[in-house]
Formats: C-alpha cells, structure tokens, sequence
C-alpha cells in the first residue's frame, strides 16, 4: 500500500433494505455474506476497516475480528449522518466510504483509485463517481478536511449527500466500468449481480 495514501475504510450497514425484505448485509454471494464480502475487499486496501451500524449484535460474528464497529445510535437518521458521526473516529487523512452491498468491487480497483488521491487539488473535499449526472457517494473517497463543512451542513438541517457534495469542491473520479458500482437493493438485482459476467471474472 506505499504507492497511495494510507486509508480508512467505513462501511455503511444500517440500511432498512425494505425493498429486498431481507437484509442485504446477511445476503450469501459466492460463499460469504455482502458484508463479510466488503469488509475483506477494504482490509486489502485500508490500514482500519470501520462497520457504521446500528446493529452490532446482528453483525459481530461474521465481520473479520480486525474489523471495528461502530455503534450508529439512530438507524433511520440515514447514510450521510452516519458518515459524519464515523469521521469523527478517523486518523487517516483519507477515507473510503463503502455500502455494504457492492460485490463486483474488488482490491485492484480501490487500490487503482487510490493511487489518484495524490492528484486531488487541496481544496477538494472528495474524489467521488458520477453516474447519469448524480454523484455516487456511497463509494467514494474522503479527505478528513471535509468534517467542518459537512458538520455545519448538517447543523443547517442538512441530509443530503447529492446537496452536500454540489456546494462542495468535489474531485470526479472517472469509473470505466460502472457496472461495478451496481447494487442490490432488490431481489431482482441480486439476480442480475449472481449472473453478470464480472462475476466469472472476479472469481478466476
């Protein structure tokens, strides 16, 4: 990892996942579930992997015992004030953000994105995906200079990461392949990830 700054990676796990009827981190995929998935894929990228949930009984035996939690104390507050509340236990300069549903994610890509970090302007708060013209911050990179603004965002009644990041100074991260960011949020979509062609490629 000496060839891009050293990460911590915060993985979001407190979703209701109404719309697949059972939760998503508990889902199997190729023999481990998406949240044990994720949390091996960052431990090959990052020097701490953090789980931001509500939960922490539900998910204790099944995140790697290197892994920390961290108790979100409201589940229905959302993604983005579960970020900042994990940013406040951070060391690192950057952190990669991570949902705990994205399994076609894999370390060669994090750690190709990473090595973009040092191109960052200093001003920039965040190299963050775009998609169809809508940021895709829940697989992002964020520096730790970002607390303030996103504090005061959120003191204003904030809770928007799509408002948040367009007042922002955010860094685009160019993704060649955004079927990689594709989540499951249906069960529908959990079939189309067990049948997409990079799932062949992820196992050889």
């Amino acid at each position: 990892m000496s060839d891009f700054p050293a990460l911590t990676a915060l993985i979001l796990a407190g979703g209701q996942s109404s719309r697949m009827g059972r939760d998503k981190a508990l889902l199997s995929f190729q023999g481990l579930s998406f949240l044990e998935n994720i949390c091996l894929i960052a431990q090959d990228c990052a020097v701490q992997v953090s789980v931001i949930t509500p939960w922490p009984e539900r998910y204790q035996l099944i995140i790697p015992q290197c892994c920390q939690i961290i108790n979100e104390p409201l589940p229905t507050r959302g993604p983005l004030l579960a970020f900042a509340l994990a940013l406040t236990f951070v060391s690192t300069d950057w952190v990669l953000l991570l949902p705990c549903d994205l399994p076609l994610l894999t370390p060669p890509i994090i750690q190709a994105w990473s090595r973009l970090l040092d191109t960052v302007p200093e001003n920039a708060i965040a190299l963050v995906p775009r998609c169809s013209d809508r940021w895709e911050p829940l697989c992002a990179f964020y520096h730790r200079r970002c607390l303030a603004s996103l504090q005061s965002y959120i003191q204003q009644g904030g809770t928007s990461f799509q408002k948040w990041l367009n007042v922002s100074v955010v860094e685009e991260l160019i993704i060649d392949n955004s079927e990689i960011l594709f989540n499951c949020n249906t069960p529908e979509d959990l079939e189309i990830i067990i049948n997409s062609p990079d799932v062949g490629r992820k196992k050889t």
